[in-house]
């Protein structure tokens, strides 16, 4: 069996708060909607789907909304990761330092989206080119 990754569905509690998160400030790209119920996004060759948690999953009248889970979406990106990281920062975006592992091509960077969900951003290390002198 081959199976080729599709979409990636995140439960959220209020996808209208989170519209203008993946839209605007990540620049995902609407591929369908169904409105405060479900939003497909496009992003590279993967789908991303918010999808309405059923009401039955949420207290009534508890504090701001925020899912602790152990899911994380990342991005690659070909920008400078640290440009990258101040502009989000500059949107309100809650970003953790810019970190690495030796021996690993990638400098990584996590944030939150407004509900609590961690996403990554990754850029690919510039490679160190050692002349030859003659």
């Amino acid at each position: 069996m081959k199976l080729n990754f599709e979409t990636l569905i995140i439960f959220v509690q209020d996808i209208d708060k989170l519209k203008p998160f993946y839209v605007d400030v990540l620049k995902l790209e609407i591929m369908e909607e169904f409105k405060s119920e479900w939003l497909l996004l496009g992003s590279g060759n993967c789908k991303i789907g918010l999808h309405k948690i059923g009401d039955q999953y949420l207290e009534e009248g508890a504090a701001p909304f925020k899912f602790d889970n152990n899911t994380k979406v990342v991005f690659e990106i070909d920008e400078d990761i640290h440009r990258v990281r101040t502009t989000l920062l500059s949107e309100g975006v809650s970003m953790k330092e810019v970190t690495t592992f030796e021996g690993y091509d990638y400098l990584l960077c996590d944030g939150e989206d407004p509900e609590g969900n961690v996403f990554q951003i990754k850029q690919r290390k510039p490679r160190t080119v050692i002349s030859n002198p003659s």
